[in-house]
């Protein structure tokens, strides 16, 4: 699809109609991230007026991130604008703090694609267009990133899960920023500007107003000649997933990657493999030097060993030859010997521990209930030496037996929460009620489970 650049304003709406012909259907929900700047309304402006020849559902969504003291006069903005289009608009306020190593700029991405996550819609619509694609090429060239992120931003992308599917749909990437402009001039639109958006020590705004005004005297077509460049790495990458997506099928197992499968691959796809692993799991990739590294470290560990690699918010497990990618743990805000009481509640949330305990009525199955209140209940996380009898027809055994026996891999088991009745050790998430609590057939009993957040 070509772009416009130079071509009149009212070009903007055909290059969005072709966008949806293509990717939305009758009645979807398409709820558009309104800034307040210039990209934005222009967009709403646009897609509030094809909405009803298009019968899709129209919203928009705003962002307070609070770093601009003006934050509240744009949420104010964006507010009487939907009210004059007829819009349905929610915002959002978002507390932004500094982490190490992670700019400002992004931990508000990553807010705001928390948010759209979140989001009930079929689509989450942006107001990227082509100036943007060829500054996010340029950048992530100066980064020394990989194909993916030579890339740039795609059209569509899926952004949820399987059970909330929503998807990011881009409908100005082939306009140029001047054209957005001269319609908002011509259909005398107002907007806000952000003050920071001159300010350039931020790399995107050094290269929009140091480089890229010479760059396009020399070269007055580098933004279509950066878009071309970034799709044909887009179709490499499609190969490169296909190859990916063939040596998962042998690779995986329930989920988890198969340790001495994955050492039957070269090195290159090998770090292929996960990099597509990373990408599907929405995780952004660790550098160059940091995959190596992870690769390097899965090669020579033994399946028995501690092996924990951890990047960004993620961190990598070994267990019985299985490879698993989680989130990073965050540790019990508690000791082994803190108790928590139970008082009855249904839904027992227990935040130092980071979970809920939740009971349900049963039959013939969970925990006696008048014996397990003769005592005080309460929780509390595994210290070691514990004994337990989740089978009435086994003895007696160390809780970490148990443990191994069920598979429960070693870094999870202290994280589990143990409920006591005074002394007594009557139930272990994720194992089961011990013998001496548990009710006769036919009896009604309590039923504990552990949900962690």
């Amino acid at each position: 699809m070509g772009s416009i650049r130079k071509s009149s304003p009212n070009g903007i709406r055909d290059a969005i109609e072709v966008v949806l012909r293509q990717y939305v259907s009758e009645q979807n929900h398409l709820a558009l991230a309104l800034s307040g700047g210039v990209d934005s309304v222009v967009l709403l402006q646009i897609l509030a007026q094809i909405s009803k020849q298009f019968t899709f559902n129209l919203s928009a969504i705003h962002v307070e991130h609070g770093i601009s003291p003006n934050a509240k006069q744009w949420s104010d903005f964006c507010q009487s604008y939907c009210d004059a289009l007829g819009v349905p608009l929610t915002v959002f306020h978002l507390s932004i703090k500094k982490q190490s190593q992670v700019s400002l700029e992004a931990a508000a991405r990553r807010g705001r694609y928390a948010i759209f996550k979140a989001i009930s819609a079929d689509f989450i619509v942006l107001a990227h267009h082509l100036d943007d694609q060829a500054e996010t090429l340029q950048l992530q060239l100066l980064r020394g990133a990989g194909l993916r992120g030579l890339a740039g931003m795609p059209i569509m992308r899926s952004l949820g899960s399987a059970e909330n599917n929503v998807r990011l749909l881009r409908p100005l990437l082939t306009v140029s920023r001047d054209i957005i402009q001269d319609y908002a001039l011509q259909n005398k639109l107002m907007w806000v500007t952000d003050e920071s958006n001159d300010d350039t020590t931020y790399h995107r705004n050094f290269l929009r107003h140091q480089i890229f005004p010479v760059l396009e005297q020399r070269y007055p077509a580098y933004r279509e000649t950066l878009a071309r460049t970034s799709r044909h790495i887009g179709e490499a990458i499609q190969l490169l997933d296909g190859l990916a997506e063939n040596d998962s099928q042998s690779v995986i197992v329930a989920g988890d990657i198969h340790i001495e499968r994955l050492r039957k691959l070269d090195f290159l796809r090998a770090k292929n493999l996960l990099r597509y692993i990373f990408s599907r799991h929405d995780i952004i990739q660790p550098s160059t030097q940091k995959l190596e590294e992870i690769l390097r470290q899965l090669w020579v560990a033994k399946s028995d060993n501690h092996l924990h690699l951890v990047f960004g918010e993620f961190e990598i497990r070994l267990y019985k030859n299985l490879v698993k990618l989680l989130p990073k743990a965050k540790p019990p805000d508690s000791d082994q010997n803190q108790l928590f009481y139970w008082h009855g509640e249904l839904n027992w949330l227990i935040e130092p521990l980071g979970g809920v305990i939740k009971w349900s009525n049963s039959t013939g199955v969970g925990i006696n209930a008048k014996k397990l209140m003769e005592n005080p209940v309460a929780v509390r996380l595994r210290k070691g030496g514990e004994r337990f009898q989740p089978n009435c027809k086994r003895p007696r055994r160390s809780l970490k037996k148990i443990f191994q026996e069920a598979a429960i891999p070693e870094w999870e088991r202290n994280d589990l929460p143990l409920l006591l009745s005074g002394d007594q050790l009557v139930w272990v998430a994720g194992i089961g009620i011990d013998c001496g609590f548990q009710v006769m057939p036919g009896e009604q009993g309590l039923m504990p489970s552990w949900h962690p957040s």
